[in-house]
């Protein structure tokens, strides 16, 4: 598949690139997009997450009533479960929620997704850019050249450009990651993929 390369003010360049059959063309596996997607919302989990069971609870240890005659089930603590105050039976406890997945998988799933957003025609390849300054106004004119306010972005750059991430982080729906960060999550989650030119580079020569 041949894609024009784009200026960041919307206008079509002479230059078209092609993309990687291996990787924007293969048959996509939904299974292996579903296991890196879970993978990578379980990895954002802090699972610290706790309640107190009836032996963490503070408070008297005496019988609260006598055991026979008041015609009411027998109770022997104030913190049982059974009464507001109590402990929990089963709650939750502090736990990792993250699993092993192999590098075949991630790398099926990635190619997956990403043969979902050429398919889709999802995809635009960008002129290489930089800011001189950071500036939110510069990165809200490169989405407004593309007709995209308010809609979700991915910006994939060939390596860590301070003042792009600057200017686009008070942005909502807009990402900038770099080539070797990409994730199947974040291809999935955006309604456009705006790929620079040189990050294709290195996106093939990770996956292909």
């Amino acid at each position: 598949m041949e894609l024009v390369v784009h200026k960041i003010s919307g206008e079509a360049t002479d230059k078209k690139v092609s993309l990687h059959d291996g990787i924007f063309g293969i048959e996509p596996n939904d299974h292996a997009i579903y296991l890196d997607t879970k993978l990578y919302l379980a990895n954002q989990r802090q699972g610290t997450h706790k309640s107190k069971e009836r032996n963490e609870i503070v408070g008297s240890t005496r019988k609260i009533k006598k055991q026979k005659g008041t015609g009411t089930a027998r109770a022997g603590s104030i913190k049982s479960p059974l009464f507001r105050g109590g402990g929990r039976i089963f709650g939750p406890q502090p736990r990792d929620y993250t699993f092993k997945l192999n590098k075949k998988v991630k790398k099926l799933a990635r190619k997956s997704a990403l043969t979902y957003k050429a398919k889709d025609l999802q995809i635009v390849v960008l002129e290489d850019f930089s800011f001189e300054n950071p500036k939110t106004k510069n990165f809200v004119n490169i989405l407004n050249s593309f007709d995209l306010q308010g809609a979700k972005s991915l910006f994939v750059m060939p390596k860590p450009d301070a003042n792009v991430v600057l200017s686009s982080r008070n942005i909502q729906r807009t990402k900038v990651v770099t080539a070797n960060s990409l994730n199947t999550f974040d291809i999935l989650n955006a309604k456009r993929l705006f790929v620079v030119e040189s990050s294709l580079k290195t996106i093939e020569e990770i996956l292909a």
